[in-house]
């Protein structure tokens, strides 16, 4: 928790507020205790958008929603505000760790502890239900853990089974991995869609693994609509219990009442709420929001602890308070506990993806063929040699103008952190969201929270540049030319495997990786994949192009281009399809950069209509499973970038012109029909784009902007 800032309100309501909890794209939860004493997490809308009449609307919903909900299994609502001034929601103050947090401190829960949590999780959902409400969120950090058991948080997109979602258009409108097939699908949902949700929380709970996870939210969608969940960690006990939960076919999930009687928990299994370290945890939350209100409330004479001491002592680390309103955490120090050296090892969860608005033209937010005003930017922050700008979550990770790599919030492109003593040029990785590697002048690998930029492990690994990671390793390319397989629990050198020639000294990264093989491509054209628990060679392609080519994956199946656009299966490099273009006058065309996604493959490819110039045919959209062509837009101009896909659109930087003026273009991605574009000041040809939380980030030269989707 952090103090109160200029421009928060002291009070609102019955609530004098004590500190922000934490905010989002709407509003703020503070800390709120009124006269009677009593601690409530108070949600608001920001002042900005409480002119906003849709999102008004959508608060007071949200209000009105969790007023339905009443028991001891939910965070009550204690008070709100719905008309007049800047609507507020007041809901009861939980104590005690998210669910999320808690397997992430503490590991998978026992047996018994997770038969008692689904029991009354599901007596809980029961009676959601009985009001004739859809919670359509149920999430592990939606769930607080407190000393009288599980209680369910967060009704901010919940809505009768009858009602139309509440989602704005264009986000998603469940949580990637969670949400049910149907969900994912866009159908309507009724109540055993959050039954499905809860067998994904007890499949973590369990083995501390998602059910379904991927590289990409579109991998983990398509993968909760099509694949089996991953229940190899759950204990074999359990699964017969769990399986049911998570049938595609919303008719074959249990009721609440039938899954409660079903998982039967042994005598005394509620105690993981009341002994043991979380137990622990809970009580150290207590104690924490019992010191701020006695505190703020009632000083003592002379004691020299002020309030904003108080809140600021968090950084030392500590017990998590959670609030009501879904997504507040308060940091409190533990008394009486000893400085103990930071385990290297000991990685918080992932930041959350704070989500932009999109722009509608229904609304009037923008105008076909216009050009948006760009959420921030341009600032003049990245270094001539940065590899591609990376989005995590709340950050976006680059090389640094000045040396080193740099942080900065999605938000507003302010700085977050730096690691001034890394090599932007070694690259940098996403380890699960949670961390970024990166590599020093000495080839170690160096580790970073995400978020906040605090060191985690190192490991001295004479890396060159990073390849991949997946869940256990990560993989680089050493100074001599050889790959090295590091393990990510404990820094630990895994192998090192010599490159086949002609392979070796021409490898280049990224790479992809999969289904136990890592994929990367050398800088004049061939492709080589390896086996990830040897480096190996398996197999490889020569000569895809004269030049290099970036691998894209999506699922098993990797995608190049070059001289030919083509599909290969991961595993073996069987060819599943390839296509090639040629011209009018039956000249081979060149594919450039290939992104793939679950439901189409993107690629440019240059025409060569005249001697002295290229025509580029943008987008070329195929099937990702047979290569056939959905649609392709033509148009006089170079494009330099990949193809992205964010919001509504398909996104990429043309150039055009005798100066070759750059400007970012983006189409609708189901039609290809243009729908604005942004022009970007002249520039030495170095461009890229990235998105993620509907916002697209454009690298031009040593300029950084951040654009807006619809």
């Amino acid at each position: 928790m952090t103090p109160l800032d200029t421009g928060d309100p002291l009070r609102l309501g019955p609530y004098r507020l004590l500190g922000v909890l934490g905010e989002g794209g709407m509003g703020k939860v503070y800390v709120g205790q009124d006269a009677a004493g009593t601690v409530a997490a108070v949600k608001v809308l920001r002042p900005e958008l409480a002119g906003d009449t849709q999102l008004a609307q959508r608060f007071v919903r949200e209000a009105q929603t969790a007023r339905a909900v009443t028991g001891t299994g939910v965070a009550n609502v204690l008070g709100a505000q719905t008309e007049g001034g800047r609507p507020w929601i007041a809901t009861e103050f939980l104590a005690g760790p998210t669910l999320d947090q808690a397997v992430e401190a503490h590991g998978p829960f026992d047996e018994a502890a997770v038969r008692a949590l689904a029991a009354s999780l599901a007596r809980t959902l029961a009676d959601i239900h009985a009001t004739g409400l859809i919670h359509r969120d149920l999430k592990p950090p939606n769930i607080v853990l407190t000393s009288s058991g599980p209680r369910i948080i967060d009704f901010g997109i919940a809505r009768p089974e009858h009602g139309l979602t509440l989602t704005t258009t264009g986000q998603i409108p469940v949580t990637p991995g969670y949400g049910a097939p149907e969900q994912v699908l866009g159908r309507r949902v009724a109540p055993p869609a959050d039954l499905f949700s809860l067998g994904a929380v007890l499949v973590y709970a369990a083995s501390g693994r998602r059910a379904f996870d991927g590289g990409h939210i579109a991998a983990v969608q398509y993968s909760v609509v099509h694949d089996a969940a991953d229940l190899s960690g759950v204990p074999a006990p359990l699964r017969p219990l769990i399986e049911p939960l998570l049938a595609k076919d919303a008719a074959a999930r249990p009721t609440p009442a039938a899954l409660a009687a079903a998982c039967a928990p042994p005598r005394g299994a509620d105690r993981a709420w009341r002994r043991g370290p979380v137990a622990q945890e809970i009580k150290e939350r207590e104690s924490g929001i019992h010191a701020l209100t006695t505190l703020t409330a009632a000083p003592e004479p002379g004691t020299p602890v002020s309030r904003r001491r108080l809140l600021l002592g968090a950084a030392a680390g500590g017990a998590v308070l959670a609030a009501g309103g879904g997504a507040a955490a308060l940091w409190w120090p533990r008394a009486h506990s000893p400085v103990r050296k930071a385990d290297p090892f000991a990685v918080p969860p992932a930041a959350r993806t704070p989500e932009a608005h999109p722009l509608s033209a229904d609304d009037g937010d923008y105008l076909v063929g216009g050009s948006p005003k760009a959420l921030w930017g341009p600032f003049d922050v990245l270094a001539d040699d940065t590899p591609a700008p990376l989005p995590v979550r709340d950050v976006l990770v680059f090389g640094a103008r000045g040396g080193g790599i740099a942080a900065h919030n999605v938000v507003d492109g302010k700085r977050r952190w730096a690691a001034p003593d890394v090599r932007a040029t070694g690259r940098y990785l996403s380890l699960s969201d949670r961390l970024i590697a990166a590599v020093d002048a000495r080839g170690t690998v160096r580790t970073f929270v995400a978020s906040t930029g605090e060191p985690r492990w190192t490991a001295p690994a004479e890396a060159e540049s990073l390849l991949a990671a997946d869940e256990h390793t990560l993989y680089a390319l050493t100074k001599d030319h050889r790959l090295r397989a590091i393990g990510r629990s404990d820094a630990k050198i895994r192998w090192t495997a010599p490159i086949d020639p002609p392979f070796r000294a021409k490898a280049n990264p990224p790479g992809v990786i999969a289904e136990g093989r890592l994929v990367l491509a050398t800088l004049d054209g061939h492709v080589l994949a390896v086996d990830t628990a040897t480096g190996r060679r398996v197999w490889d392609i020569r000569n895809q192009s004269d030049r290099y080519v970036r691998p894209a994956l999506s699922g098993s199946t990797v995608y190049f281009g070059g001289h030919t656009l083509t599909a290969r299966r991961i595993t073996d490099g069987k060819e599943l399809w390839q296509v090639k273009e040629k011209d009018y006058l039956n000249r081979p065309s060149r594919y450039g950069v290939v992104t793939a996604y679950p439901d189409a493959v993107y690629a440019a490819f240059e025409n060569l209509e005249h001697d002295d110039g290229t025509e580029s045919t943008l987008p070329l959209k195929r099937r990702p499973d047979n290569g056939k062509e959905i649609f392709q837009v033509r148009g006089a101009a170079g494009i330099t970038t990949p193809i992205v896909v964010q919001g509504g659109g398909i996104w990429t930087v043309y150039t055009v012109g005798v100066g070759m003026q750059a400007e970012v273009q983006t189409m609708d991605k189901n039609s290809g029909m243009p729908i604005w574009s942004y022009k970007l000041p002249d520039s030495q040809g170095r461009q890229w784009l990235s998105a993620d939380g509907n916002r697209v980030f454009v690298m031009n030269d040593g300029n950084l902007w951040a654009l807006p989707v619809f």
